[in-house]
């Protein structure tokens, strides 16, 4: 399972739910099975995951983007800066991070 099919039958990006389900695929594998990203959609190189933020995602197109800090995050660390101002048209998102 790669991508989600949007209404108009592109592939869209993949979401909370379809993860899930997803992950359920993969209920029966020990806890100790390490959890690994591709480089890449061709699958040109491996890492595992090292962790996952809660962000704010705006596209800038259907296969990039930018993320930003939550703004409570922010202020719980003391780090508002005006320049970090975040788009109103910005939706919440996961991000994952490999370890490379």
């Amino acid at each position: 399972m790669t991508a989600d099919t949007a209404e108009h039958g592109e592939p869209g990006p993949l979401t909370l739910d379809t993860l899930r389900e997803l992950l359920d695929e993969f209920a029966d594998l020990p806890g100790d099975t390490p959890v690994i990203l591709s480089e890449d959609a061709e699958g040109n190189g491996y890492s595992p995951l090292a962790g996952g933020d809660r962000v704010l995602y705006l596209a800038e197109t259907a296969y990039s983007g930018e993320v930003y800090d939550l703004p409570e995050e922010d202020a719980e660390e003391g780090d508002v800066d005006e320049d970090d101002e975040v788009p109103e048209d910005a939706v919440p998102a996961v991000v994952l991070y490999p370890m490379n």
